[in-house]
């Protein structure tokens, strides 16, 4: 499985109709017939804060190639883009070790 963490500073444009484009992302995601049930998605704040972290997961190695092919993906990247300033990273993360309790 192979994990990344997304992180930005929200910048532009208003909460409101960022958290519903995250909505829409997410809904999008679980509805598409080839990504179902094979990327795990979760969106965070920090309280009070604009820092955003997105926790993606995909389940097997073909996964993240076809999420980049979806087009709902590449309309939600531009939005990403566009909220953050261009300031998003995308970090691929190594898990060491972890619970056998998954949240």
């Amino acid at each position: 499985m192979k994990h990344f963490l997304i992180r930005y500073t929200f910048k532009n444009g208003t909460r409101e109709a960022w958290h519903a484009e995250i909505t829409r992302f997410i809904t999008a995601l679980e509805n598409d017939p080839k990504l179902k049930g094979r990327i795990s998605y979760r969106c965070m704040r920090v309280k009070d804060s604009d820092e955003y972290y997105h926790v993606a997961a995909a389940a097997d190695d073909t996964a993240p190639a076809d999420l980049n092919a979806a087009d709902f993906f590449k309309h939600y990247t531009e939005a990403s883009d566009a909220v953050s300033g261009g300031g998003l990273e995308v970090l691929p993360l190594e898990i060491i070790a972890e619970t056998t309790y998954r949240a």
